[in-house]
């Protein structure tokens, strides 16, 4: 078998799942030959994380060189790994240069380069994979199989609430996602995935989004206003706080960031009391969909417990997911940010709020029934090695579509896209206005 060779793009936290992937899970069929990162300090660690392995090291590269990278490596695929507001721009060099590209959500953060993107797809003819991991939690997909056999009719409405606590959702107010010129705000780098699900549940697209929210508990205006003053610009002190992030707690942290920051200025560990915060913490959202459901949506990333809540409504009854994936954060759980929320704490597994899910499907004049749901070992109930097996080996017949393309990526950022600009002008947005071709297409 002939190894297909990658090159990562982006040696942040997030590349470890797929250097891994590669340099083991996948070893007899794919092979790292390349890091492209400008900072030579996280471009070492991954180039040392393969070399302990046994394997040949790739070579390091500059993203200015990444067309060079492309032909001189003879890339077949790169992953991007990048800030969400370069993935457009290497994207496009990428496919431009010949390679195809798997890209981590989102796919970009505004219509103008999601219309590149789509330009450079028409002309290349090459791939764009989506990393879409949520469709392959358990949980989700049986929500998706109650649906999609018809147990519930017809999708009238969703409602979907989703809670980020105070110790996972305060690290997006502590490094690059704070400022909306990089991420889009939650909307676009973490409502992506939510928008996706719903897209992917109903098997519709979004037409019309009305947003509101704002800024309402971290930044500095808020902390001024609760009496929060003289706070240090950085985590990484003795005495750190609870929405402090200290990188020497972390060795892989300390190692990406904290020894990187020399190279780029780069801080991990900003104070999310600070200035400078552009994107908001909490929102609410209206969606219509061109099969006439409604979806009301909300996010806050303050609360107390992380989890999220699903109820989808039907023409013949309704089925709720819930899940709770860390009942309380306590005060001497110690200050690190959560890398991966479906890893849950078990510390408050005998509160009132245990960790768990719970997927309920009620029929008109019926009882409730609980719908199993088959978790594995490994993150995301086991999501994640399904997915990686779809990047890695290929999909298969998936009958519950769960493998994700550019034009998935699309529909779920329009979303995001259109509640931002509705966030700015007050009023509903049409996405079919949004300038994308590919949803200009789409409309009804």
């Amino acid at each position: 078998m002939s190894h297909r060779r990658y090159a990562v793009v982006g040696a942040g936290h997030r590349a470890s799942m797929y250097v891994d992937a590669i340099t083991d899970t996948y070893a007899e069929r794919a092979v790292l030959v390349a890091i492209c990162e400008p900072n030579p300090v996280r471009a070492a660690y991954y180039i040392d994380r393969v070399t302990e392995r046994g394997l040949e090291a790739p070579t390091a590269w500059h993203p200015d060189r990444l067309e060079e990278m492309i032909r001189t490596e003879r890339i077949d695929r790169v992953v991007i790994c990048a800030r969400d507001d370069l993935h457009a721009p290497l994207i496009v060099r990428a496919l431009e240069a010949g390679a195809d590209v798997v890209v981590e959500k989102p796919l970009t953060i505004d219509a103008p380069s999601a219309a590149a993107i789509e330009d450079a797809v028409e002309r290349t003819g090459r791939e764009v994979v989506l990393t879409f991991n949520y469709r392959y939690s358990p949980r989700n997909s049986a929500l998706r199989q109650v649906i999609q056999d018809g147990l519930i009719g017809q999708v009238t409405s969703v409602d979907f609430s989703w809670m980020l606590d105070t110790k996972h959702g305060a690290d997006y107010f502590r490094r690059w996602h704070r400022e909306k010129k990089n991420s889009g705000g939650l909307l676009v780098h973490k409502a992506s995935h939510h928008f996706d699900l719903v897209n992917w549940w109903i098997r519709s697209t979004p037409r019309r989004v009305f947003a509101s929210g704002g800024l309402r508990f971290y930044g500095s205006e808020n902390a001024e206003a609760r009496g929060i003053r003289n706070r240090p610009e950085r985590g990484t002190h003795d005495g750190a706080d609870a929405f402090e992030l200290d990188l020497r707690d972390d060795a892989r942290l300390k190692a990406l960031y904290l020894d990187a920051e020399q190279h780029d200025g780069y801080r991990r560990d900003l104070d999310v009391f600070g200035e400078g915060i552009t994107i908001e913490d909490n929102l609410a959202l209206v969606v219509d969909y061109a099969s006439g459901a409604t979806l009301s949506y909300s996010l806050n990333a303050h609360a107390p417990w992380e989890g999220y809540r699903v109820a989808v409504n039907g023409t013949e009854g309704r089925v709720e997911l819930d899940v709770v994936e860390r009942g309380a954060v306590l005060a001497d759980e110690g200050l690190h940010p959560v890398l991966d929320p479906s890893a849950s704490d078990a510390g408050t597994s005998g509160s009132l709020r245990p960790e768990g899910e719970r997927l309920l499907l009620q029929r008109h004049w019926g009882a409730a029934v609980e719908v199993p749901i088959h978790s594995t070992a490994g993150g995301h109930g086991g999501g994640d090695a399904l997915l990686l097996s779809d990047v890695f080996v290929g999909p298969g017949d998936d009958p519950l579509a769960r493998p994700a393309d550019w034009r998935d990526g699309v529909q779920s950022i329009a979303v995001g896209i259109a509640g931002n600009r509705s966030l700015e002008t007050g009023l509903p947005v049409e996405v079919a206005e949004l300038g994308i071709p590919l949803l200009e297409r789409a409309r009804v």
